[in-house]
């Protein structure tokens, strides 16, 4: 196809995915008050005595209704969406490598959900507790929009991270990257990662950066052995005499 084919498959599949989003968007907008009051368990249970969540603006609890939504929307249509992308890249691709499109939506999907509950499950609690704790002297009085923001800040970013070695993987079907390039690049890969931490995380403090970055280091060593195993067919191919 031409270049401007290409953009209009593009377009044609951003427009489905869109459909698609909205569609479970006014589903999850109906239950929207369980969502969200699933979603500020981490931080509600780490309050202290005393403390609460409040709002100070008429529309914020519309807005965070809304964004509570639209999390649950991703996260429910997030194997469409990967389906969607394969299809686009898949027709560049070799017909062996066209048929690891389940394979990847399988993979893609799980890998994003199980980083929004390492987020929920593990790292929102974990430094959600030491920041409170930090405010034992006060009274803490957390605005609502604060609050859901920090939350949602550490499921996305938590899911995006933990589809590094699906990346990986499909770099090293693409020819693009090796497993002995990765680990010959392991220090800088260490590097960026701690910056990507402290990126992600809202608060930026050592603990938060720290939950992230050493799960992403098991991450990255994950994609390495990924990549060896795609990498491995093509190195035991006999060799024509």
């Amino acid at each position: 196809m031409s270049f401007l084919e290409h953009l209009d498959e593009l377009r044609s599949r951003l427009f489905r995915i869109a459909i698609v989003f909205v569609v479970l968007l006014a589903a999850s907008w109906a239950v929207s008050d369980r969502i969200l009051a699933f979603l500020m368990v981490p931080i509600r249970e780490h309050l202290l005595v005393g403390g609460d969540i409040i709002f100070i603006a008429l529309t914020e609890p519309f807005m965070v209704y809304m964004k509570a939504s639209a999390i649950a929307a991703l996260f429910l249509s997030s194997p469409y969406i990967l389906w969607q992308f394969w299809g686009f890249v898949a027709p560049g691709l070799y017909k062996k490598e066209r048929r690891a499109g389940g394979l990847f939506m399988v993979l893609g999907t799980i890998f994003f959900v199980a980083g929004g509950a390492f987020g929920y499950y593990l790292a929102l609690p974990i430094t959600a507790r030491w920041l409170l704790s930090l405010g034992t002297q006060f009274k803490a009085q957390l605005t609502l929009q604060a609050a859901f923001d920090f939350e949602s800040r550490m499921l996305l970013g938590a899911g995006l991270v933990f589809e590094m070695p699906i990346v990986i993987l499909v770099l090293s079907r693409f020819g693009i990257v090796t497993p002995a390039f990765l680990m010959r690049h392991f220090r800088i890969a260490v590097m960026v990662i701690a910056i990507a931490a402290a990126v992600i995380t809202p608060s930026g403090d050592a603990l938060t950066m720290a939950v992230f970055a050493l799960p992403m280091i098991g991450l990255y060593l994950l994609g390495v052995g990924f990549a060896w195993l795609a990498a491995r067919p093509a190195a035991e191919k006999p060799v024509s005499s």
